[in-house]
């Protein structure tokens, strides 16, 4: 198995000493337990790594020290049977990997048919009160899921747990490139490098239009023609062959410095795109939207940190893109999204279309834009706010992506588009976001993932607001 992009668990089974001296008979039935629970979330794409049953201090700052030397993106407990916090709180406080608690038993039914001996395979839970006790009085955040694992809730909700730590650390490891400066003038998403830099440990490089002419100078025709194919099969393609192939070479040439430099978010300013008679003619809507898909993080107008968050909850949980709240539709009581030319192919509801759309905020070439459907149900949209003192705030809002109306007018084919119903009224949403200090850039995150979302940004020490 692959498990290079996968999100990585350390699973930390806790046990009592004294029940080993006195009946060790007992462990080969938790070490199965522990197990169980593995092959769950392995089931559902977590890479998992077992530490030995930890009982005494040194055993568990050993295990939490292989956690860290393997790099992995949490910590998940798992309470056997009751264990002393005192024996685990030292270990666990120094790390700074996530702690996920789960709260579960071996058996699902506990009623008054059952045999007393089954009281020393399920009283873990009063073991979990004393740790999770201890951690909130120690300061030390964690999240924690309840259940038993006969129920897909509880793997499903753990699982994204782990996907939020996952997409934690890989924000903080987040390599943005940033072609062309901010567009002057924007400034809620503006903060400054050194600040991205340690409060959130993103890191920028910002590079003119002349590098992107270098890269694209050395794109071969076989390159372009193999993606032409490729767009051929995936899209219905409404364009000249001319103003196909140079917004792929264009594409091609930013994919080049992506992979070169091991860049994993980007923004581009539009405007730099001003002439026709250079290699980097075409701003490249049609490779941000297939890079979005890929797990690539993208936002507009120079817009590196939006990006990073882009790319870390695409890379956690698909089906993620960059927007905008562009209209309000208040007689329908919905949101209109948007933006120039930019979407996921990740999200898309049907066979997207690729045609030539008119550029006419600089004078650069046409360039192909994509365009599609969005898939209807629900989603997550996702604000990261800048704020007081170098502070963020994530702003949470569950929605439903509404399906696409048959009186869609022909015109309406040729826009981004994606209408979203919050959870309340337009009015009051748009007056709650503002007032959580929302930004104009935003993600969209398909699926029901607002608790791990939001878990996402109490891991990266951000105040959540939810929307709802």
């Amino acid at each position: 198995m692959n498990t290079t992009n996968m999100p990585q668990a350390g699973l930390l089974p806790f046990y009592l000493k004294l029940y080993d001296d006195i009946m060790p008979e007992h462990r080969d039935a938790f070490n199965s337990f522990a197990r169980r629970i593995a092959a769950a979330l392995e089931a559902h794409g977590i890479c998992v790594q077992i530490a030995s049953v930890c009982r005494v201090k040194n055993e568990f700052e050993d295990a939490i020290q292989s956690f860290e030397r393997d790099k992995i993106d949490c910590i998940i407990t798992l309470h056997l049977a009751y264990s002393p916090s005192l024996e685990s709180i030292e270990a666990v406080c120094r790390t700074r990997l996530p702690i996920i608690i789960l709260d579960t038993t071996m058996d699902a039914a506990f009623g008054g048919d059952v045999s007393p001996d089954k009281i020393m395979f399920n009283h873990g839970i009063h073991g979990v009160m004393d740790f999770a006790s201890m951690m909130k009085r120690r300061g030390r955040p964690f999240e924690i899921v309840a259940g038993h694992d006969s129920d897909p809730l509880l793997i499903d909700r753990t699982v994204d747990m782990v996907k939020a730590a996952s997409a934690a650390n890989y924000m903080r490891r987040s390599q943005v490139l940033r072609i062309g400066e901010a567009f002057k003038g924007m400034g809620d998403f503006l903060v400054r490098e050194d600040v991205l830099a340690d409060k959130l440990g993103i890191q920028v490089r910002q590079i003119g239009i002349e590098l992107l002419d270098e890269a694209v100078s050395k794109v071969e025709l076989a390159e372009i023609e193999a993606e032409l194919a490729g767009d051929a099969i995936q899209f219905s393609c409404e364009i000249s062959r001319e103003a196909h192939e140079r917004s792929v070479r264009v594409g091609l040439g930013l994919r080049r410095i992506l992979e070169q430099g091991g860049y994993n978010a980007m923004s581009i300013n539009f405007q730099i795109f001003d002439r026709k008679d250079r290699p980097a003619c075409a701003m490249p809507f049609l490779e941000i939207s297939k890079a979005m898909a890929c797990g690539i993080g993208y936002a507009g107008e120079g817009d590196v940190l939006t990006a990073a968050l882009v790319g870390a909850l695409s890379r956690a949980f698909g089906e993620t893109t960059f927007t905008e709240i562009f209209c309000a539709d208040w007689a329908g009581d919905c949101l209109f999204l948007s933006h120039m030319g930019e979407i996921s192919l990740s999200i898309a509801g049907g066979r997207p279309r690729v045609f030539e759309k008119p550029f006419i905020f600089g004078g650069g070439m046409n360039p192909a834009v994509l365009t599609c459907a969005v898939r209807p149900g629900s989603a997550v949209f996702v604000n990261l706010a800048p704020g007081p003192d170098d502070s963020f705030s994530l702003i949470v809002a569950p929605v439903e992506v509404l399906a696409e109306d048959a009186s869609l007018k022909p015109d309406m084919r040729d826009v981004i588009r994606i209408w979203i119903r919050p959870q309340c009224k337009i009015a009051n949403f748009l007056e709650q976001y503002s007032r959580a200090g929302g930004t104009h850039h935003s993600a969209l995150v398909l699926g029901e993932h607002t608790e791990a979302i939001a878990a996402f940004g109490r891991m990266m020490d951000m105040d959540v607001v939810h929307i709802d």
